[in-house]
């Protein structure tokens, strides 16, 4: 029995980060999480505001009895949420932005799998449309996180899974840089014992043209960039220092995100000198060129392509015309 001064423990903690978007959006949000069937005892909403240029709470009257909300100086995304981390009591957490929504039935679905499983980890599909919702979901087996990472390319978005508090450990985002995601979520996975990976679409990402990752100014393009490389680095660091199976885990994904940081400097500069330049400094730590490994059919095509002069030649010219034809 619980003393009176004693509360029980949420099963859920959702840390929605919020920074000067409309505050209609951020109620949305807030809704879409309380449409879930969880208890007001088992869910725990913490609205960390980021410094915003005015505070959302007029809009929420209706429902401060349902959240935390913490105003803090603004310092982006990553120290939101470690904020929200700090704060949260959960035995589980969920990141979700705060122009976004959870999808009910499907994560209710995920919910389901907590509730039954409790595996340290539960991935799930993103989706930028609101499509019909199907009852029928593919789970898989439950694994190792770093099983998982080894044999998978991931979803880097910190919102695309629900996890147990406890597996973070000392793990926090990174402040001050853009694809903070990309270095958190492959550290936390190594850090899951079990993991259950689901189709369900249970997230909806709305997207926007003024997000970070939609900006255009040349200043934002070279500071994703730079944030994008100095990750990688971090992560190989990271890698060499862990056992043979993390290690070997991780770096699938540091060559993932290699691919991925050469396709964005041509699509970003279109610059074949900025291009050899960078090559030259991966090269410098043993990731260029990319190393012969049957990841996927695109890592294999893309490999060879970036690997050769020829080959980057026809990358320079082709990618931002398949970026432009989508």
């Amino acid at each position: 029995m619980l003393n009176s001064n004693e509360h029980p423990t949420p099963l859920v903690s959702f840390i929605i980060t919020y920074y000067d978007l409309p505050a209609t959006m951020l109620h949305e949000c807030i809704d879409s999480i309380k449409a879930l069937s969880l208890r007001h005892a088992e869910r725990e909403i913490i609205v960390v505001d980021d410094g915003s240029s005015m505070s959302p709470l007029g809009i929420l009257s209706d429902c401060l009895d349902d959240i935390i909300y913490i105003r803090q100086k603004n310092g982006g995304l990553s120290a939101a949420r470690n904020m929200g981390i700090r704060a949260a009591a959960g035995r589980y957490l969920q990141f979700v932005d705060a122009d976004d929504l959870l999808v009910t039935a499907p994560y209710e679905h995920c919910m389901d799998i907590v509730r039954y499983q409790a595996p340290d980890m539960v991935v799930f599909d993103l989706t930028d449309k609101e499509l019909p919702v199907t009852a029928i979901y593919d789970d898989s087996p439950v694994i190792a996180g770093c099983e998982y990472l080894r044999l998978h390319n991931i979803k880097g978005s910190a919102c695309s899974y629900i996890f147990k508090r406890t597996a973070l450990s000392e793990l926090r985002f990174t402040p001050g840089i853009y694809h903070e995601d990309e270095e958190f979520t492959p550290l936390l996975m190594l850090r899951a014992d079990t993991l259950v990976n689901t189709n369900a679409k249970a997230y909806l990402y709305r997207r926007r043209n003024e997000s970070i990752t939609t900006k255009q100014h040349v200043r934002h393009r070279l500071k994703r960039l730079n944030d994008a490389q100095q990750i990688l680095f971090r992560l190989l660091k990271a890698a060499d220092t862990m056992p043979t199976e993390n290690r070997m885990a991780l770096k699938r994904r540091v060559h993932q995100l290699t691919m991925d940081y050469i396709y964005n400097v041509i699509l970003l500069t279109k610059s074949r000198h900025y291009l050899n330049r960078k090559l030259e400094e991966l090269r410098r730590k043993g990731i260029y060129p990319l190393p012969d490994r049957e990841y996927t059919k695109k890592y294999t095509w893309f490999r060879r392509m970036a690997n050769s002069n020829i080959g980057l030649s026809v990358l320079m010219r082709m990618i931002p015309l398949m970026k432009k034809e989508k």
